[in-house]
């Protein structure tokens, strides 16, 4: 998987993942401080590039001189560990990258402990959910599953499946997410699909009082996860 910049590789590192190709251009850099982040990778070949030809090797537009090539990230439900009473973001179908990034940066905000997608459509391993995330790709266990994988895998967890609905009777703010909660929302045209909505054990309203009929998927996702995270400090 493609990483770029220098805060995307910092966070990389911190989290334990080593690249097996870096690229950097000091021309581009916010100052030369940062190329004390070449000792923190000794041992791989490290390659300096002109400005032209960095720029033409970036992915993104505007690049900051710091490009690498990690394994990908691991993806197997499986691989999931939680504890007692985890909170996590289930992403159903959602498509865009910048939404699937910008949902992980709010999971790590808020400390979730894994991003789930069943019925996934983008990899997570695309360039632009790294760049969107800030590289909380690395400090969020992610996964992939299948709906029925993932209805099971709560199950066996005891995790109670959160899902947002204009049918809902309760505002998210009435409803106790302070146990294992598993917040669900779903692709950007269609929402949440039937077998997910019909399989919540909470379904909850967020108030619109506008005339637009819904809310942006990475919006709704944060307006859930911060109340359960409102939730468990002061219930802490």
């Amino acid at each position: 998987m493609l990483v770029e910049g220098y805060e995307e590789l910092s966070l990389a590192l911190a989290s334990g993942a080593w690249p097996k190709e870096l690229y950097y251009c000091p021309e581009l850099m916010a100052s030369p401080g940062q190329l004390e982040l070449l000792q923190r990778v000794s041992g791989v070949g490290a390659l300096e590039l002109s400005r032209a030809a960095f720029e033409k090797a970036a992915y993104r537009d505007g690049p900051d001189g710091w490009l690498a090539m990690f394994p990908a990230v691991e993806t197997r439900l499986s691989h999931l560990t939680v504890g007692a009473a985890p909170l996590i973001l289930v992403c159903e179908s959602v498509e865009k990258p910048g939404n699937l990034g910008a949902m992980l940066r709010t999971a790590d905000a808020v400390g979730a402990d894994a991003v789930i997608a069943p019925a996934a459509i983008t990899d997570w391993s695309n360039p632009n959910i790294v760049r969107a995330s800030k590289g909380a790709i690395f400090t969020v266990p992610v996964a992939e599953a299948t709906t029925d994988e993932l209805l099971n895998w709560l199950h066996e967890r005891h995790i109670q499946l959160l899902a947002a609905t204009p049918e809902a009777t309760q505002s998210y703010w009435d409803v106790d997410m302070t146990g294992g909660v598993a917040i669900a929302v779903g692709s950007e045209k269609y929402g949440l699909g039937p077998e997910l909505m019909a399989a919540a054990d909470l379904k909850v309203l967020i108030p619109m009082n506008g005339q637009v009929d819904s809310l942006n998927v990475a919006t709704s996702g944060a307006l859930l996860m911060y109340e359960a995270l409102r939730q468990r400090q002061a219930r802490s």
